[in-house]
């Protein structure tokens, strides 16, 4: 596909983007998008490698390994080169119900699978996917597209984060009528409140894409908070078929000494509280301005915390991963095409690169205690150094290293560390079996929980993952439910 000596005759680019100084100022996204040509460059580069790797959405070691709604990259990668950019976005929503959202939060397993990447950068697969649809809102081309025909068939989704959000749109799509309950004050659920403005722009990219989908004929019911104001018995009594999407939400926790000290916060309260100030206009009632500021956790969602806190203003910032440093390269354990393990400084590290002058991460280290001050405020906690080291079951444990306790200033801690599924309320309500993680017992492609009608899809189902995984399990999900529903399905 492309040009077929495209990857020999040019180099990876990037768009640049904004400056951090710059960024920091506000909460408006932080990419740019390249001018055509060389988009269409970067298209060429997609070479005819006879198995492209980057569609075929596996897991290999526990991690994605290519796309799993198996987008078919190569094709309007393709299209990009030729200039046929209808074409690529038609292609595009084959697979992909929201490429908006993919296109700027997926990590790019794709990247990590591209045959190029053997041997050299890969093809730029995520900028080429997010400039197909940005190009197709602003030239008119993503319209409204309600179904011809209604089954007659009432479907209940809970939840509206991406999961939700493609059963909805698939479900709908086949001509069912279609309800999502959504607990929030807005629909979007994770891309709603989960993700920083800066990253996933609210109105001008989750709000615009709901707003299409109303238009399609589905139906959002937000401050829905099923099992507390929205009885649970209602789906079974007057919805045909029920999808459950609620996410896992339950953060996992870190229940050491001053734990209950005022200023210990889960990142995601931290990232909601935000979300809503900026799209309210005001500050954050939970503000990092002026504090010293430990994030606890080296993921996406403690990425987002970082570049939170130095657009609050805060003082110093550390985040600490109990992991040890990725390498620079891949290792002999860490063959393509599965997700690379490699160091790299996301957005937030970059702005807090250049802000404090390095990078915040501080790696096998983890916290022994939160330390108070007076009103039982956190005034420091106290960090200690540890090795990765096999007990008698052979399994690896951390161990603290004597003499390396370390005291440090905090008025704010953030806890990142990750969830542990899905909260239980409504599933005990409606008594859905469970499996041995906590997550909505319900096998993968056929969705259906322990409920006649009922099915699960998401992180409710799969545990804490990617947003793509999501979209996948959400469009299965309605599949299922369609052929649940009549017989028979269309839906891929």
């Amino acid at each position: 596909m492309g040009k077929p000596t495209g990857f020999i005759e040019y180099l990876r680019e990037l768009p640049v983007d904004r400056p951090p100084a710059e960024r920091v100022k506000d909460w408006k996204e932080f990419h740019h998008h390249m001018d055509e040509k060389k988009l269409r460059t970067q298209g060429a580069r997609c070479m005819d490698c006879g198995v492209p790797f980057c569609h075929t959405g596996k897991l290999i070691s526990g991690m994605a390994s290519g796309c799993p709604i198996n987008n078919l990259i190569p094709e309007w990668n393709d299209l990009v080169y030729r200039g046929l950019w209808h074409e690529a976005l038609d292609r595009l929503h084959k697979t992909n119900n929201f490429p908006e959202f993919t296109g700027r939060v997926c990590p790019a397993p794709c990247e990590g699978s591209c045959v190029l990447g053997i041997n050299a950068p890969p093809v730029t697969i995520k900028n080429i996917e997010a400039s197909i649809t940005d190009r197709g809102w602003e030239e008119g081309w993503v319209l409204p597209e309600a179904p011809k025909v209604r089954t007659g068939k009432k479907v209940a989704v809970i939840g509206s984060g991406p999961a939700g959000l493609a059963c909805a749109a698939q479900l709908n799509k086949a001509g069912h009528s279609v309800t999502v309950f959504e607990r929030a004050d807005r629909p979007g659920g994770l891309l709603m409140y989960g993700i920083p403005n800066m990253k996933l722009d609210k109105k001008e990219v989750v709000l615009r894409r709901i707003q299409l989908m109303e238009q399609e004929g589905i139906k959002f019911i937000c401050n829905a908070n099923v099992g507390d104001n929205v009885e649970s018995e209602i789906f079974l009594k007057e919805y045909d078929a029920t999808v459950i999407c609620t996410g896992a939400t339950q953060p996992r926790d870190l229940p050491i000494e001053g734990r209950a000290l005022s200023g210990v916060h889960f990142a995601m309260e931290f990232l909601t509280a935000n979300t809503k100030a900026v799209l309210a206009g005001h500050a954050s009632p939970i503000n990092a301005k002026d504090k010293d500021v430990i994030v606890i956790g080296g993921g996406d969602t403690g990425t987002d915390c970082v570049g939170t806190s130095i657009r609050h203003g805060c003082k110093s910032l550390v985040q600490i991963e109990i992991l040890p440093k990725p390498p620079l390269e891949r290792t002999a354990d860490n063959p393509w095409p599965e997700w690379p393990k490699t160091y790299k400084m996301d957005y937030g590290q970059e702005e807090a690169a250049a802000k404090f002058g390095a990078d915040p991460r501080i790696y096998l280290t983890t916290v022994k205690k939160f330390v108070g001050a007076a009103a039982g405020k956190l005034k420091e906690i106290v960090t200690v150094e540890i090795k990765w080291e096999k007990n008698d079951k052979g399994q690896f444990i951390p161990k603290e290293q004597p003499g390396t306790e370390k005291t440090r200033p905090a008025q704010l801690v953030l806890l990142a560390m990750g969830f542990l599924g899905p909260e239980q309320a409504i599933l005990k309500d409606l008594k859905l079996e469970t499996d041995a993680r906590s997550n909505i017992k319900a096998e993968h492609e056929k969705y259906t929980t322990s409920i006649k009608g009922v099915f699960a899809a998401g992180d409710c189902r799969r545990g804490q993952s990617l947003v793509v995984w999501a979209i996948n399990e959400g469009r299965g999900a309605a599949r299922e439910c369609d052929r649940y529903l009549m017989g028979s399905t269309d839906l891929p």
